[in-house]
């Protein structure tokens, strides 16, 4: 996921998408360590969306906190 596609969703929207991608590296790991897989660049994929979420996240309080 883009930065300016996460720009675009709405605060609920955000944080509904931050637990999906919580939830997938979870079930990600879990199928690693059961299934004996190897995902390591989806799960480098998906954390790095989960820090673009929480840094936008984290952008949009401080500007709250200025205006």
């Amino acid at each position: 996921m883009k930065a300016k596609e996460i720009r675009e969703l709405s605060d609920e929207e955000r944080a509904v998408e931050l637990n999906n991608l919580r939830e997938q590296i979870f079930r990600l790991r879990f199928k690693q360590v059961a299934e004996n897989t190897h995902n390591a660049p989806e799960i480098a994929r998906i954390r790095r969306d989960i820090a673009r979420v929480l840094t936008i996240q984290r952008e949009r309080e401080l500007l709250a906190q200025k205006g």
